[in-house]
């Protein structure tokens, strides 16, 4: 059984960081003493991803030109080495693994989706990195119809379902994961995984599985848990992988059409998820509070919205957290707002 006392000043800072950078302030990366795994540019332009200073570089439409951009740091303790696989780039430092990949628009995805999936953890395996933690799909037009007129997100679940089909005798269950629209066609894809930490995957009490979802949410329903939680290796702290989460209590979309009352029951939801009681239903003691949440994003789907829906968050959560808002669509055409983050 894992306990956690989270801001315990006897256990190390995490061995995988995250943190978030603004235009000008690289300099917080280069101070923190730490080695880059990984940086997911959330801004106005896209393009496949790369390898920048010896790791990977992502680069996402998420804002319009108007919005500042937003670069999300993963950073190690340790000494980190980089590659690429045809359109695949990662990097590892021995216990994680950061990789990334781009499908470019077409006009049925579940076919590519099923082949990404199945690269991603075919590298996962061969390099020993074999506990999924955290997965971001970041879709152009997600809630739009494909060629066949079935919503992209829909699309997009039927692939990634069979590439976890395919592999469910090797990969241990499915973990965190954010599916949100992005400014861009094509699919954006990322993924964190690790060698000897354990990743165990929450549900969240409030919420029906994701993976048990009824068909009329589509073909396949989609394949992740609510969080991930990573035990700690040693006297390392461990670290909660909070999943997009939205106004969905059961399986059904509450509050339709009321922005504050889809984001009170959100973060109602990350709440009941986070907590003492829905942790030690795992088996796991202790548990966190949404004052421990930080590299929070926060999607919005109607840029008029936004200015509520930042007042509630400034309130819900501590003041020096990370926080970045973005104006895309939800993956359901009547959730109005998602939030995801990370607990230390």
């Amino acid at each position: 059984m894992t306990v956690i006392h989270p801001g315990a000043p006897a256990l190390a800072a995490p061995a995988l960081d995250c943190l978030f950078v603004k235009p000008g302030d690289e300099e917080k990366v280069r101070t923190a003493g730490r080695h880059v795994l990984g940086r997911v540019t959330y801004g106005h332009s896209g393009r496949p991803p790369g390898l920048h200073d010896g790791a990977p570089l992502v680069r996402i439409a998420m804002a319009d030109p108007n919005a500042e951009r937003v670069t999300e740091v993963w950073t190690s303790d340790r000494p980190v080495r980089s590659g690429r696989e045809g359109d695949l780039v990662h990097a590892e430092d021995g216990e994680h693994l950061f990789c990334a990949v781009r499908i470019d628009g077409r006009e049925v995805y579940r076919d590519a989706v099923n082949a990404v999936y199945e690269q991603v953890f075919a590298l996962m395996w061969r390099l020993g990195y074999t506990e999924l933690l955290r997965m971001w799909n970041l879709v152009g037009d997600i809630t739009g119809p494909n060629a066949e007129g079935m919503e992209n997100y829909r699309d997009f679940c039927m692939g990634r379902a069979r590439a976890f089909e395919s592999w469910s005798g090797r990969i241990d269950g499915m973990p965190a994961a954010t599916g949100i629209g992005s400014l861009r066609p094509g699919i954006d894809l990322y993924f964190l995984a690790c060698r000897t930490g354990r990743a165990r995957h929450l549900e969240n009490p409030r919420q029906t599985p994701a993976h048990q979802y009824p068909s009329r949410y589509g073909p396949r329903p989609p394949s992740f848990a609510r969080a991930t939680l990573l035990e700690p290796v040693s006297a390392q702290r461990p670290t909660l992988y909070v999943s997009g989460t939205a106004s969905i209590i059961g399986d059904d979309t509450v509050h339709r059409d009321d922005v504050e009352g889809q984001c009170d029951v959100t973060l109602s939801n990350i709440e009941a998820l986070i907590a003492p009681e829905n942790l030690h239903r795992h088996g796991l003691a202790g548990g966190f509070r949404l004052a421990d949440l930080d590299c929070v994003k926060v999607y919005v789907r109607d840029a008029a919205d936004l200015p509520a829906v930042r007042a509630r968050c400034a309130e819900a959560f501590r003041p020096g957290a990370d926080i970045a808002y973005f104006n895309v669509d939800v993956c359901r055409p009547d959730l109005l707002v998602e939030i995801e983050g990370v607990c230390r």
